[in-house]
């Protein structure tokens, strides 16, 4: 049985054309290059000069990463159809090159209108890729080949998201500096433009005679169906937990919890393999852990929920998120009320308090800092777990609820949530680190707030699901 499973892949893998590979080839890469740079950039962006960074405040930071991120978001919604009317090489050209051009640029300034407006230019250039190698890869696959298509094309994505920011962007860092990052994903993505020129066909498509107008009207004739834009905007709220993995979880590791714990670990466990290691949980590694997890789950998780309903399954996906959020406030708020303790037992040691109970600080004290360290990792994992099970029935539910004439629109529209999660979260993130953590010292309060963001969420898809889902769609 498994043995004819196995030639059948073999057998549906050659019937993929060669334009296919080349669009596998250009996602691996480009999602690579992209999560290269997100992996340190929030980090980048706030680091002292000292530290090889920016110095911009973290309001700065927010601010273009709640800029860009829904530039990338909303262009394909209209991309795709631009795409279709003058021709995926044309469109792919012009998008390696405005990525290309704002990672170079980004390289190279230091003012924030210098990186701000580097990072629109390639912010434009992901939103134009995004739809056409999608595009290319539904043209060229048939109802037989487009799951296994498919199934490769998410793979490909983890995969550069995974080896990018694992081996390239800690060498780039550490060797010759954090710019050295950019400078890296624009070479690699310039260097696309190669097999785009004298590779690339293009898929076959039906002519558009339709004008840029029309195109635009059609697509902004979805805004009426308001039980769908109700959707999007309850779902949204899950994003804006998502993006907190590329801006406050980042901020936090690197200034501000005690992640020693962890490193020791992963040095020890190195070390049993005869490798001498001093590991440093950098940044990027949060981006390795998020797409090693889909890389490893993903199949086992869509096999659990290939069957169920999509309303439950988005909402245990959300639940699983805010899980995460509420464990990690709950660590904080133990780790926090014990480093009080610590301060009060360090002033009684002063005046004469005996071993016995310094004994009982080792033990019973410094555990509490791990036991949060792990939880934040395990919060990274648990999150994952949640994203790759909401995430895969949000897009098969928009497919379900969208007029059949319709499909593809809708499936552009989709991509609201980033607009919206992305445009508020990376606001919401700088806000809410600088109150409850450098004002007040109270990183509990912040991972409470966002636990609280992914209840509402969850509250919202259920009345949606009892009072404006038909039951065809749940």
């Amino acid at each position: 049985m498994q043995e004819q499973q196995k030639q059948k892949r073999q057998t549906l893998l050659k019937q993929f054309p060669s334009v296919y590979w080349i669009s596998i080839f250009y996602e691996f890469v480009e999602r690579g290059a992209y999560y290269g740079v997100m992996s340190i950039l929030s980090v980048y962006l706030v680091a002292s000069f000292q530290d090889g960074g920016l110095g911009f405040s973290k309001t700065q930071a927010g601010e273009i990463a709640g800029t860009i991120q829904p530039i990338i978001y909303a262009l394909p919604i209209f991309c795709g159809a631009l795409a279709d009317r003058f021709g995926y090489r044309k469109t792919l050209s012009i998008a390696f090159l405005l990525l290309g051009i704002g990672y170079l640029a980004a390289s190279q300034v230091s003012s924030f209108a210098g990186v701000f407006i580097a990072m629109i230019i390639m912010s434009i250039g992901a939103g134009a890729f995004k739809p056409v190698i999608s595009g290319t890869i539904a043209r060229v696959t048939d109802e037989k080949t487009s799951a296994l298509g498919f199934g490769i094309f998410y793979w490909s994505i983890n995969l550069g998201a995974f080896l990018f920011p694992l081996f390239i962007v800690p060498w780039m860092r550490e060797e010759f500096g954090w710019n050295y990052v950019f400078i890296a994903s624009g070479a690699a993505i310039l260097l696309m433009l190669i097999p785009n020129i004298f590779v690339y066909k293009e898929p076959p498509k039906p002519k558009s005679s339709k004008s840029v107008p029309q195109i635009l009207a059609e697509a902004v004739g979805v805004l009426k169906d308001y039980k769908f834009i109700l959707l999007i905007l309850i779902y949204s709220g899950f994003w804006i937990l998502y993006f907190q993995m590329f801006q406050t979880v980042l901020w936090y590791i690197t200034e501000y919890a005690n992640i020693t714990p962890i490193e020791r670990a992963v040095s020890s466990a190195i070390g049993v393999f005869g490798i001498r290691c001093d590991f440093k949980l950098n940044p990027e590694y949060i981006t390795v852990i998020n797409a090693g997890v889909i890389i490893a789950l993903q199949l086992i998780i869509s096999n659990v929920t290939k069957t169920t309903k999509a309303l439950p399954t988005m909402i245990t996906g959300i639940s699983l998120g805010t899980l995460a959020m509420t464990a990690i406030a709950i660590s904080a708020l133990y780790a926090q009320n014990v480093a009080t303790l610590e301060v009060s037992a360090s002033a009684l040691k002063g005046s004469g308090v005996t071993a016995a109970f310094m004994q009982l600080q080792e033990y019973v004290f410094h555990p509490a800092s791990a036991f949060h360290a792990w939880a934040l990792i395990i919060g990274v994992i648990l999150f994952s777990i949640g994203e790759m099970t909401a995430h895969p029935k949000f897009i098969s539910y928009v497919g379900l609820i969208a007029p059949e004439d319709k499909v593809a629109t809708y499936m552009g529209y989709s991509f609201l949530y980033g607009v919206i999660g992305s445009g508020l979260g990376c606001r919401i993130g700088p806000l809410a680190y600088d109150y409850f953590i450098t004002r007040t010292d109270n990183p509990a309060g912040m991972w409470f707030l966002f636990a609280a963001i992914g209840l509402a969420t969850i509250v919202g898809l259920l009345l949606y699901n009892k009072f404006f889902a038909q039951r065809r769609d749940i």
